[in-house]
């Protein structure tokens, strides 16, 4: 007989799957779009505007190839004070790369990542052994700044228990431009298919080897099937930031929304440690 935690965790995994099912088809239909934008663009040229054509669809122009595990939340009013301080100054980047990165980190080595945040500090044990695609990714997009001035856009507070962060856009659906291999999902840490609280994995489409810049940063033991790429582990002074960021819930009453708390990494950094 299923007993109604069970049944509790069968509901939010179904859930969780169904917004990634969702997301994807309408990561497909805004491909679709764009594909009949490019074409028209395409005859405005042959018209004669043969000036523009070089670089017109390149860089930030390009529709990104997004990682997102969540759909858009909706922002609804805070409802209580903010517990984290204001933003540094900044904006989030808008750079894209169409590959991805060449391999530059030792594999052998440790690294850690240190995301200041405008609620605290979230210290991270990267795990270049077992996810080095993932650790190489970070290290190179950290030290391009792609990071920097972003909003964590997604908190839940019920079946699963993360904050996710690392879209630019910080809307659930921006991406570096490029998507990683699925590493590390034999970890035997991920036991009975539940990522442990100080999990740091790679949020994606719910495909395969769809991961790109979104992650999530696990505060309390979440129900998953072992389908994100864990790729570090949260030290205490990040718990503590995590347990801030939760306390001030999210923001839909529903369990799964923007946190109430002003979540910004106003700087991460990955070094060799």
């Amino acid at each position: 007989m299923v007993s109604n935690e069970q049944r509790r965790r069968q509901l939010a995994r179904e859930k969780f799957e169904r917004q990634q099912q969702r997301r994807e088809e309408a990561r497909r239909k805004a491909r679709r779009r764009n594909a009949v934008i490019a074409a028209a663009l395409a005859v405005v040229l042959a018209a004669g505007v043969t000036a523009y054509a070089t670089g017109a669809l390149s860089g930030d122009g390009k529709k990104d190839t997004t990682d997102a595990a969540a759909p858009e939340t909706s922002k609804a009013p805070s409802k209580g004070p903010d517990p984290c301080a204001k933003p540094a100054p900044g904006s989030p980047a808008t750079r894209t790369w169409k590959s991805e990165p060449e391999m530059s980190i030792d594999k052998s080595a440790s690294y850690a990542m240190d995301l200041k945040t405008t609620c605290g500090t979230i210290d991270v044990k990267l795990d270049a052994a077992n996810a080095p695609h993932t650790v190489n990714s970070f290290n190179f997009l950290a030290g391009e700044g792609y990071f920097d001035h972003t909003k964590c856009h997604r908190l839940t507070t019920a079946g699963i228990y993360v904050l996710q962060c690392g879209d630019p856009k910080g809307m659930g659906n921006g991406g570096p431009g490029y998507t990683l291999p699925d590493e590390n999902l034999k970890d035997s840490k991920l036991k009975g298919n539940v990522y442990p609280a100080g999990t740091v994995a790679m949020a994606n489409t719910g495909q395969p080897h769809t991961g790109g810049s979104q992650f999530f940063l696990v505060y309390q033991d979440s129900p998953l099937p072992p389908t994100y790429t864990p790729f570090g582990t949260i030290g205490a002074e990040g718990m503590k930031t995590l347990k801030k960021i939760a306390d001030a819930g999210e923001a839909s009453g529903a369990g799964d929304g923007a946190p109430n708390a002003t979540v910004v990494i106003d700087k991460a950094a990955v070094a060799k440690s």
